[in-house]
């Protein structure tokens, strides 16, 4: 039901801040458009619409000021002409859209017809059908909220270690999670989730997109959803789907569940940084869903084909492609992060295909604008910022190592190797030791440290741990795309059988694989990020991109957890944390070259030869706690013990000569991946003593100092 302008017309109101800003008196309402005319339209708990003029406008801000109107108002927007898609132009005012800056949406997307800008038998003409009651509403917000005097986490990159989870699957069947709560942002607050971070001893949780989102058609019609929710519409507002208080009635409480789900985290210690979604939306090509930023302001908030402004450049695999030389878009993108920092307190960012944010006259460009608004910002800049580091379908699109100082990135190069090491691939000696050492080929330059690799073996994205060693291809055929979505390039290796077996000796190499896996990530200079539920042997059942599996293909399966395995993680999670010297600040060469020393299985130095050794599987390294240590905060030498690491990932067993180091040092097993209860002797082993390391498998040396 709508009402023509039943209500006194707006006040002028004030340009800034974009979106609904409520007060003591009523709200303000701003939005950018190159309409031209706006409407406000306000919903009662009926539906019905009462539509008013924003009369003020400065420059492409249209704006107005409503006296009475309190947190929990339902509106929208509608923007009257002109719908000329030759000049990349497509307002409607028959399509009611979303506040690009709104801080909560109400209800969800119903496809049909009436989503389309254009009419159904003319693309070049605008539809006529009303798109009100098709889609949700935008909400008005209080987004206060009484934060604890608990200390906001704050661990250096060094220090960070980081647990990648998604809201929902975390806690979907959580024993211990009361049901209303399970799958939500107060599911995992709940004391018996955060026990579970807290125990493993991660420092950071990266959620997958917590940004409302909505599912493609394609999907819906399917029976299936955009589970990851990499498919953003609302970059302010909290996905409603995962709120209890949502789902118990309350519709707009959303943003304060969340607040004091980061509140809890917190408390315990936990960082929370968010999957950001910038280089698209939910309303793909010219023949998306026109839902909020097509309708208001299409050129400012899209790269448009140059020539032929109908058209969308898509450097995203999604049908279109955020425009960031926009001042329009630049302003959502950094308005929405220090929302999130400041309103939200959140600790950092993941930015998914992060080069689309970067590219200038269509190339990748160090020097983007978005990266000199990054720099000069005082909030945005002083926070976690995670690049992925590629893109779709340009020449450029693998920038791995490019992204300037300030960030770190998502190192693809990092995973691929060490997958294909531990498959006992040849001619990856040089290159393991690289990416465990940091990967300074990549990142020592222009200023920037080994934290500037993201370590990751297992991300969303692809096979879990326990599918890695378990399957050689994948098997996505519940995605209802014949098996033909998700990468053929795996990197994987089943260990003898494709999936499930309940032969034991192929689940002990299974077992074995990810201990080995595990313990190398773990141990590598960077950051290591963990995929969550690889310490539970959490399996997808082979699927590798099980982006649209709202289900138990995705959810953790608690009752089956792999204990020994979760121990196991929680230990090295432990050492590390435990020990500066994995968690070197600086790459170590040149002058400091004595700190890292690689040794043969013989106990000699690697040299030139042996680095050029195709058949090398095997290698050791010497970590010196002493020489040359970083500094703490507060000065003082982060001095430590000494370590050796030795790797074997021949399908045999190896005797490894301990080298020479220092004179007299003494050193004990600490860690072998090969077997969990190991009865071999520990200690007092000395240079020139010799330490038997099973196939595929880390022995780690430790020396008291």
């Amino acid at each position: 039901m709508t009402t023509q302008v039943s209500t006194p017309l707006a006040l002028p109101g004030a340009a800034a801040p974009l979106g609904a800003t409520p007060g003591p008196d009523g709200t303000n309402f701003a939005v950018a458009s190159a309409a031209d005319g706006v409407l406000l339209c306000l919903f009662d708990s009926d539906g019905k619409e009462t539509q008013i003029p924003l009369l003020e406008r400065d420059g492409d801000i249209w704006h107005g000021f409503l006296p009475g109107v309190r947190p929990g108002q339902a509106y929208g927007y509608r923007a009257t002409g002109p719908y000329e898609p030759r000049r990349g132009l497509r307002c409607n005012p028959a399509k009611l859209l979303l506040d690009p800056y709104t801080r909560a949406v109400d209800g969800g997307v119903r496809f049909g017809p009436e989503l389309l800008g254009y009419a159904v038998d003319e693309v070049e003409a605008p539809s006529m059908l009303d798109s009100a009651g098709r889609v949700p509403r935008s909400l008005v917000v209080d987004t206060s909220f009484d934060w604890s005097d608990r200390p906001r986490p704050a661990y250096s990159y060094a220090d960070t270690i980081i647990y990648e989870l998604h809201v929902k699957g975390f806690t979907a069947t959580h024993p211990a999670v009361p049901e209303p709560l399970r799958g939500t942002y107060a599911g995992l607050a709940h004391e018996a989730a955060v026990a579970h971070l807290v125990d493993l001893g991660v420092t950071a949780v990266e959620l997958l997109p917590v940004h409302q989102s909505v599912p493609e058609r394609f999907l819906v019609e399917r029976g299936l959803t955009n589970y990851w929710g990499y498919n953003t519409i609302g970059y302010f507002a909290p996905h409603a789907g995962y709120s209890a208080a949502v789902r118990a009635g309350r519709p707009d409480q959303q943003v304060a569940e969340f607040q004091a789900m980061v509140d809890t985290l917190h408390g315990a210690g936990i960082e929370v940084i968010l999957d950001v979604v910038f280089n698209h939306t939910a309303e793909g090509n010219h023949l998306g869903p026109t839902l909020c930023h097509r309708g208001l302001h299409n050129p400012a908030y899209y790269r448009l084909a140059p020539d032929d402004l109908r058209f969308y450049v898509d450097t995203t695999g999604t049908g279109n492609s955020l425009n960031a030389d926009s001042p329009v878009s630049l302003q959502l993108i950094m308005d929405s992060l220090r929302y999130w920092l400041t309103e939200m307190r959140v600790d950092g960012f993941r930015f998914d295909l992060a080069p689309t944010l970067a590219r200038e006259d269509g190339s990748f460009d160090r020097m983007a604008a978005f990266f000199d608004l990054i720099s000069q910002d005082p909030v945005v800049s002083r926070t976690k910022l995670i690049a992925e580091p590629w893109d779709v379908g340009q020449a450029d699109s693998y920038d791995l190592g490019r992204f300037p100082p300030l960030w770190s990135e998502w190192n693809g190069r990092y995973r691929d190797v060490m997958r294909d090491f531990w498959r006992s691939h040849p001619g990856l000696i040089g290159e393991f030791a690289s990416r465990l050492s940091g990967s300074s080929d990549l990142y020592s330059v222009a200023g920037r440290r080994p934290t500037a690799s993201v370590n990751l073996i297992t991300v969303h994205d692809g096979f879990t741990l326990a599918d890695l060693v378990s399957y050689d291809a994948k098997h996505n055929e519940a995605n209802g795309e014949a098996n033909a979505d998700g990468s053929n390039d795996n990197r994987s290796w089943n260990c003898g059988v494709e999936g499930p077996t309940t032969d034991q000796l192929i689940l002990d190499l299974r077992a074995r694989q990810s201990r080995a896996m595990l313990t190398t990530l773990m141990l590598s200079f960077g950051i290591p990020m963990l995929l969550g539920g690889d310490e539970l042997g959490r399996t997808q059942q082979g699927n590798n991109n099980a982006y649209c599996q709202d289900n138990a293909i995705s959810w953790f399966d608690w009752s089956t957890s792999d204990e020994r395995l979760a121990a196991f993680t929680k230990k090295l999670i432990a050492l590390r944390r435990d020990h500066p010297v994995f968690r070197r600040r600086r790459f170590l060469t040149g002058v400091e070259a004595g700190e890292l020393r690689w040794f043969t299985p013989a106990g000699t130095e690697m040299t030139a030869a042996n680095w050029a050794d195709p058949g090398a599987r095997s290698i050791a390294l010497y970590l010196d706690g002493d020489d040359a240590p970083d500094r703490a905060p507060d000065g003082s030498l982060l001095v430590d013990d000494d370590f050796l690491i030795l790797v074997n990932a021949w399908w045999e067993p190896l005797d490894f000569v301990v080298p020479a180091t220092e004179t007299g040092k003494t050193w004990t097993r600490e860690i072998d991946t090969y077997e969990l209860d190991s009865t071999t002797p520990t200690d007092d082993l000395a240079a020139g003593d010799h330490v038997p390391v099973n196939p595929r498998s880390i022995v780690l040396l430790h020396a008291h100092r």
